[in-house]
């Protein structure tokens, strides 16, 4: 039992020894990661106050200042509502925005989603025949000597122009308002598109050519990556456009729809309706060119 407590000679060799009889495994075996290089936080990044500030106070003070000039202006009374009569027209109209009382009597919420449908029709129709044709005019020098004498004399043209030709083509009014808006909203996305096939540099299609690709590959994998930001700029012009058309169409065809809503409140004369339905018709344009502009920085590569 005795001899159990003490230790032999080799059991109190020097550390070299015993090191030298310790295996391997156990002597190499590294020290975890976690236990080398901690798990460090990162600071918080402080909170910018001024920042917040400079981004929320002026839109702010812009509208309040509107509003004061407004209430100035309408104090002794008068054939233009205050702005406290129109919030309060505002808050009954969106009590119900989606109400039915006939095909000429229908909530806000009708008429605005009609609109866009109208819009999406058009402007759908003009992506689909636009872009292509800016890759085909900027992509062949014949086509876009052919074709850009056209785009300059028909561009500038007034969007309600069109709205007789559609209205004797279609003999139909929600089918001219369509053609209206597709025949303003196609020349951005068509001039936007070519200057940027044009402003794809040269080696790319030289690199191309030296591999024998084929037009429908240099299209879709060398074009297509590159122009992608200019599609997406004229589409949000387009978009624009589009909105901008539509009321002024609905004005004139009449129907379910924004514009003709904003004209049969004139004619009976409801002054704080069409101040609603111009907030509405801004915020609208607003929301639509935010989620555009939204998706275009996604595909715009700053190199940073």
């Amino acid at each position: 039992m005795v001899s159990a407590v003490f230790h032999s000679p080799r059991d109190t060799a020097s550390p070299a020894a015993s090191a030298a009889t310790t295996p391997v495994a156990a002597v190499s075996r590294p020290a975890s990661p976690a236990a080398e290089q901690p798990k460090v936080k990162p600071p918080r990044r402080p909170f910018d106050g001024r920042g917040l500030a400079l981004r929320v106070l002026p839109p702010v003070l812009s509208i309040a200042l509107l509003i004061g000039l407004w209430a100035l202006a309408t104090m002794k009374g008068g054939s233009f509502p205050t702005p406290a009569a129109t919030f309060d027209a505002a808050v009954q109209l969106f009590a119900d925005p989606f109400y039915r009382n006939g095909p000429n009597d229908q909530g806000i919420g009708w008429n605005i989603l009609n609109s866009l449908g109208r819009v999406g029709m058009g402007f759908g129709l003009a992506a689909l025949v636009g872009i292509p044709l800016g890759f085909i005019i900027g992509r062949f020098e014949f086509a876009n000597r052919m074709v850009s004498p056209l785009i300059a004399l028909l561009k500038p043209v007034s969007p309600l122009a069109w709205l007789p030709i559609g209205l004797l083509a279609f003999k139909s009014a929600n089918p001219a308002a369509i053609w209206t808006i597709f025949i303003c909203s196609i020349w951005p996305m068509v001039v936007n598109t070519a200057v940027g096939v044009q402003r794809v540099p040269q080696d790319y299609l030289n690199v191309a050519r030296v591999l024998k690709l084929s037009e429908w590959k240099v299209i879709t994998r060398i074009l297509l990556p590159a122009v992608l930001p200019y599609v997406l700029t004229g589409v949000r012009l387009s978009v624009g456009t589009a909105w901008l058309v539509i009321v002024a169409a609905e004005m004139l065809t009449g129907g379910v729809g924004i514009g003709f809503w904003v004209w049969d409140e004139w004619n009976n004369l409801n002054v704080a309706h069409i101040i609603i339905a111009i907030v509405v018709i801004g915020t609208v344009g607003l929301l639509l060119e935010w989620l555009l502009l939204t998706l275009a920085k996604q595909f715009t590569f700053d190199g940073d």
